[in-house]
């Protein structure tokens, strides 16, 4: 348990209604911690939470909020998901330096026939409709603006959070390390906190994991972006970790975000030489044959020499070897789908003629 009293001080840490990873606070906790309390008297509350049960955040939520006393909310790290709803039931809410906040749709997992999944959607909309409430009621936006910012998952930095109206004041004051949670389990966060969560083998159990994100995983959100669209997000997120990086203070979190940012690097070269390929004008008429090369690896200087050597679609072959849309063949039949070799031998004789 983390939610620990100390004076006029409360501690809230971990998971929101439950402990996967050996640290948590539940609403039965927080009752427990306030009945020590006088409910006049002021409370200062530190949460530090990558999220939890939607429903256990919504009533630790109405319980701060019913207090009569003076309750300051500080982040004192992450205020993610369920948590952000928590930090919204202070009378003032302060981010510390280095702290972020996120806030998005809720999610669960239902089991069972159409009408089940059906009753399920029911709970889910009414959840995110009274999230969106209370988002709003904090921020000043309109109920359908804070459902918009839910859908979308944002983040805010501490400048940004307070400019949203969904915290008041920063402080100078260090955010402790982040509290242990799978961020890679929400679409957008932050590179620092998936190479955290990385690094420190931090991953929910499958059946809880799609009970905290609400958002679809990235891998479907890339489908929609454009080619510079994708290329602009690799360049902010490689420019971002750096940043990270030399702020840094966490031996650990640098090298796993080491690790991330060669993996950004790897992806940016192969989608700049993919593009360097598609803009040959070898590859005009042959764009299934330059697509493929880019596909196998093969650099745009060495792609140019083989595209220059094939046939285009429909034109009469100006030479014996020709390409495909699975590869490089020779004349006869073609070879097997997703085979290489025959790719591989001509990218070898092109090397040998430059």
């Amino acid at each position: 348990m983390a939610c620990i009293l100390n004076g006029g001080e409360l501690t809230l840490s971990g998971d929101v209604g439950d402990d996967w990873f050996g640290d948590g606070f539940s609403h039965s906790d927080v009752v427990v911690a306030l009945a020590q309390v006088d409910d006049s008297a002021a409370l200062v509350i530190h949460l530090n939470s990558g999220g939890g049960y939607a429903s256990e955040g919504a009533a630790i939520h109405a319980l701060l909020s019913r207090r009569a006393g003076k309750t300051d909310i500080i982040v004192d790290g992450v205020a993610a998901s369920a948590a952000s709803l928590i930090a919204m039931a202070g009378d003032t809410v302060t981010m510390s330096a280095g702290s972020v906040m996120m806030i998005h749709d809720p999610a669960n997992i239902s089991i069972g026939n159409s009408d089940d999944h059906a009753k399920s959607i029911e709970y889910l909309e009414a959840l995110a409709t009274s999230y969106a409430r209370v988002y709003a009621g904090k921020s000043g936006k309109s109920a359908d603006e804070c459902r918009a910012i839910m859908k979308a998952e944002r983040w805010y930095a501490p400048d940004e959070a307070v400019s949203e109206g969904f915290a008041d004041a920063t402080s100078n004051t260090e955010a402790k390390a982040f509290a242990a949670f799978d961020y890679r389990a929400y679409a957008h966060a932050p590179q620092r906190l998936k190479a955290l969560a990385s690094k420190k083998n931090w991953r929910l159990p499958d059946a809880s994991a799609a009970a905290k994100s609400a958002a679809q995983p990235r891998q479907q959100e890339e489908k929609s972006m454009t080619d510079k669209e994708r290329a602009d997000q690799l360049a902010a997120e490689i420019a971002e970790l750096k940043a990270q990086m030399k702020s840094s203070k966490d031996a650990d979190a640098t090298a796993a975000m080491q690790e991330e940012l060669e993996a950004l690097r790897a992806e940016k070269a192969a989608r700049e030489n993919t593009d360097a390929i598609m803009a040959l004008e070898e590859t005009k008429g042959r764009e299934p044959q330059a697509k493929a090369l880019a596909e196998a690896g093969v650099a745009a200087a060495v792609a140019k020499g083989i595209l220059a050597a094939s046939a285009k679609a429909g034109e009469e072959e100006r030479e014996p070897t020709r390409l495909n849309g699975q590869g490089l063949t020779g004349g006869g039949k073609p070879s097997a789908k997703g085979d290489k070799s025959v790719l591989a031998d001509a990218v070898a004789r092109t090397n040998k003629r430059r």
